[in-house]
């Protein structure tokens, strides 16, 4: 079974990809800092879409009750985010504090897009860390419990 990160935070992440894109464009510090900060989110962000956020595509279905055999697949999914679940909190500390310099140079640079841009993406990461990845693991426990596969 294929799972589909839910369309509006596959939107938002696009959204957050494109304005750092324009971001690294600027030249100096401010430029310096939003590539120090793309450095570091690209293969964060390759693995939320790997296996961190796919599994949110199966809460529509699990909240009106619906479970099936090949929901098992996710398991792969949420075991491996458990698994690495220290390491992607550890990533975000080194974003937020990018983000930080970033948002710093932003203001240095009278360019408050990009400091608010910088704000956004650090509240982005605390709601990460406090709703999507625990409720993609607890998506993975409940398929578990739900098909006996304890």
């Amino acid at each position: 079974m294929k799972f589909e990160i839910p369309r509006p935070l596959k939107i938002e992440h696009e959204e957050l990809h494109e304005r750092l894109r324009k971001a690294t464009k600027e030249t100096g510090e401010l430029g310096e800092a939003a590539r120090a900060v793309a450095e570091l989110m690209h293969p964060h962000f390759i693995k939320e879409e790997e296996y961190a956020l796919p599994p949110l595509g199966l809460l529509r279905d699990l909240a009106g009750g619906r479970v099936t055999p090949d929901m098992k697949d996710v398991l792969g999914l949420t075991d491996r985010l458990k698994a690495e679940l220290s390491q992607m909190l550890a990533e975000h500390k080194s974003i937020v504090a990018a983000l930080e310099r970033l948002s710093e140079a932003a203001k240095k640079a009278g360019k408050m897009e990009y400091a608010e841009f910088a704000e956004a993406l650090m509240l982005h990461a605390k709601t990460e860390e406090e709703v999507l990845y625990p409720a993609s693991i607890l998506i993975g426990e409940y398929v578990r419990e739900k098909l006996g596969l304890r």
